[in-house]
């Protein structure tokens, strides 16, 4: 019963930050009826508990008729954080060894993807409170750390350090970001 109350309390932080964060946002009940981004992590969740019950098929069954509904693609057995905001979602992609931390910011047409074929960790570990702009691709068993922002149309294939900002194709450091 309390991993049931856990799941709706988690969802509503959820609902709850993307209120706060998104200034087209008029209420709570308009991002839990009407954002992709929330009901993507809403199946998610799901997926993801079912993932772990090693229930695959099931569960790769759910992400898939998300993604129909929702645009957005996340692997089931991608792990991530409390309070992940989707902006404008349709494109993004999560791979199934993603790991992406808390309070963090995708937009549109971002991918968190693979580079190879192997069955280890092939995809991107995201830090907490990290910023992913419209366009990114985050590619490889690579770790982006806390703070980070990755500009528009970044290609990421090396660590980034934490409180820096990223631009560019490969993705370059620009600046160290103050701390928060």
């Amino acid at each position: 019963m309390k991993c049931f109350f856990n799941f709706f309390k988690n969802l509503y932080e959820d609902a709850k930050n993307i209120k706060e964060k998104d200034p087209a946002a008029r209420n709570i009940l308009t991002v839990i009826l009407l954002y992709p981004g929330f009901h993507a992590m809403l199946f998610h969740r799901i997926a993801h508990f079912l993932y772990n019950k090693r229930l695959f098929f099931i569960a790769r069954l759910i992400s898939q008729g998300s993604r129909f509904l929702t645009g957005i693609e996340i692997h089931p057995g991608a792990k991530i954080g409390k309070k992940l905001m989707i902006d404008h979602g349709m494109g993004v992609v999560i791979g199934e060894t993603a790991e992406i931390g808390d309070n963090c910011i995708i937009y549109h047409q971002v991918t968190l993807g693979g580079t190879g074929k192997e069955k280890v960790k092939r995809h991107p570990t995201i830090g907490n409170n990290v910023m992913i702009g419209c366009g990114s691709k985050v590619l490889g068993n690579i770790n982006i750390g806390d703070h980070v922002k990755i500009g528009s149309n970044s290609v990421v294939l090396k660590n980034i350090p934490p409180n820096t900002t990223v631009v560019g194709i490969p993705g370059r450091m620009i600046e160290k970001n103050k701390e928060v």
